[in-house]
């Protein structure tokens, strides 16, 4: 609480001038001259008449507190003070009289007298400032007094009536958060750097795992050249007698232009890989008679079932059904599949053109999209001149064309063998040649695919040291143990240098119920005759074939028999045919 300012106070008059940087009122001493003009306060202590002599010190002004004659009441100090407004010096008005008794007392509503006469012209004091009041609870005791020279508003303040209040130390604070900041980015940089070490670790670890994991993958697959894989692939790891094959024999019938194409389609399980073997229809095969025959032959006259146990006699496999494909099955096939892509290596004319100097069905070229009709065209065409294994070789790039668009999946491929309707032997279902098909395209797909094509000798024979990478590796390359009760298999080949050897001895051979096989002509002659076996089981056999030939038991030894013969025979010059 402020302490209070008396109008009156030792005779001086103060004016609010306004509040100091603490809000507490400043306060400025108003001039002597201007204390001498009369002023209007509502609040004044005391009213003080105009004029001299009325009254006997009594005032006439309305006192609603004063009780006739008496003394006025003194006035109540509220704590506030009205500002005093110099309004420059002013004539003398007679105050205000309700009652009109011509008196001119100033109006005091507390039964003071106004006064408006010259007042003294006091000393000029030093402005006075009142100071706040100290608590009441720290009012004096009754033992303290003020010092002296002392007033009422000139009080003494002690420290012991201030409290004070410990500010915190900033700068301190700010150096000790520095440096747990400094500390805690420190610790985060050394954990994050932790972090990226282990996260390295274990990226390099992962790395090398996934790098061994993939090394051995493709070892087992079998696609990291010169390792031992490469070998699995080619079966020398296991004999090739004992890798497990699946064989398709699937013969194709021009139904326009006439003619077959043989072709054998093989799933080695055990090394994982597929092959086309191409058959050539100059191949020499036996009828069940004896009588030599070529594969063209076979197909047109045996059938199925017959050509297929012949070429089990000649090859030394087991095929264990037969596909035959008219053209227009095959042009409804390629259309299934989605066309084909293949590289071409001749220009195909149409076959329904006739005329000259049109645009050709088929261009040669890499990467040529063949549908249905070309792709029949293109596995057909043999142009003048050309071998019949040239034309064979595009029906085997028209096939492997086919198995790479064919879906991998069994049952789909099963439904696209069905869409075809056509009639298939008895020993091959829909559901046994889709499943067959679906490995092969899986194969053909990742790349582990091949075609090859049977060496024919010009006879139609197949040569030992030609034949043995398509017979042995590819389709076994043993003959198959005759079964009991089977005819001996005799291979001959003719080295006497006379042709009609091999016929007179086919002749003999066949009368003694043996099963002959065309061993072909051989490059020179030979003075001696040789009679092999390579099964000991077999050597009983030979003998009894150099007997029925008319050559000495001499010239029966073990040796090399031919691909699917039991026993090998080779005309020498001292073969006599009349003593047979």
């Amino acid at each position: 609480m402020n302490d209070r300012y008396d109008a009156g106070y030792g005779s001086d008059q103060y004016v609010l001038v306004g509040y100091d940087e603490y809000g507490q009122p400043v306060y400025r001493q108003i001039p002597a001259q201007q204390q001498q003009q009369q002023t209007y306060d509502p609040y004044a202590g005391q009213g003080q008449g105009q004029g001299q002599g009325q009254g006997q010190g009594q005032s006439y002004g309305y006192d609603p507190y004063a009780g006739g004659g008496q003394q006025a009441a003194p006035s109540y100090d509220t704590g506030q003070q009205a500002p005093v407004h110099d309004t420059g010096r002013q004539p003398v008005t007679p105050a205000y009289d309700p009652y009109g008794t011509g008196g001119h007392a100033a109006y005091d509503p507390y039964g003071q007298a106004a006064t408006s006469g010259r007042q003294p012209r006091v000393a000029e004091q030093t402005a006075h400032i009142p100071r706040q009041a100290k608590p009441a609870d720290q009012a004096a005791g009754p033992g303290q007094a003020a010092g002296p020279g002392q007033d009422g508003d000139e009080r003494e303040y002690h420290t012991a009536q201030f409290a004070f209040v410990e500010q915190p130390d900033g700068d301190s604070e700010d150096v000790i958060d520095w440096l747990n900041f400094t500390e805690n980015r420190t610790e985060r940089r050394e954990e994050a750097k932790r972090r990226a070490r282990s996260r390295m670790v274990a990226l390099v670890v992962v790395l090398a795992l996934v790098a061994v994991g993939g090394a051995g993958y493709l070892w087992y697959a079998g696609k990291i050249p010169g390792l031992s894989s490469t070998a699995a692939k080619s079966g020398t790891t296991t004999p090739a007698a004992a890798q497990k094959r699946d064989v398709v024999v699937v013969h194709l019938h021009n139904t326009g232009g006439g003619g077959t194409s043989t072709v054998l389609l093989v799933d080695n399980t055990t090394t994982k890989q597929g092959s086309t073997v191409l058959l050539p229809n100059s191949l020499a095969l036996s009828d069940d008679d004896g009588t030599t025959t070529t594969l063209a032959k076979s197909v047109d006259g045996d059938g199925s079932s017959g050509t297929r146990d012949q070429l089990d006699t000649v090859l030394g496999t087991s095929i264990e059904g037969t596909w035959r494909l008219d053209t227009p099955y095959l042009q409804n096939l390629v259309d299934l599949v989605g066309n084909i892509d293949i590289d071409t290596n001749a220009d195909v004319p149409d076959p329904d053109t006739k005329k000259k100097g049109a645009e050709p069905l088929v261009n040669k070229g890499k990467g040529q999209t063949l549908g249905g009709k070309a792709a029949v065209a293109y596995a057909t065409y043999r142009a003048s001149g050309e071998a019949q294994n040239a034309q064979l070789e595009r029906f085997g790039q028209v096939m492997q064309g086919v198995l790479r668009k064919l879906s991998s999946d069994a049952s789909a491929a099963t439904t696209t063998v069905q869409t075809l309707a056509q009639i298939l032997d008895p020993s091959l279902t829909d559901k046994d040649l889709g499943t067959f098909l679906a490995k092969l395209a899986d194969l053909a797909k990742d790349g582990d695919y091949k075609t090859a094509l049977l060496p024919v000798q010009s006879d139609g024979t197949l040569s030992a040291e030609t034949s043995s990478s398509v017979v042995k590796d590819i389709l076994g390359g043993t003959a198959k143990s005759p079964s009991a009760g089977s005819a001996v298999r005799v291979s001959v080949q003719n080295a006497t240098g006379v042709k009609d050897d091999t016929e007179k001895a086919r002749v003999v051979l066949v009368n003694g119920g043996y099963t002959f096989l065309e061993g072909g002509t051989a490059s020179s002659t030979r003075a001696t005759s040789e009679v092999l076996y390579s099964d000991a089981a077999d050597k009983e056999n030979a003998t009894e074939v150099a007997k029925t030939l008319g050559l000495g038991t001499g010239a029966v030894r073990k040796g090399t028999v031919g691909s699917g013969a039991d026993v090998s025979v080779v005309l020498g010059q001292d073969y006599k045919p009349s003593s047979s």
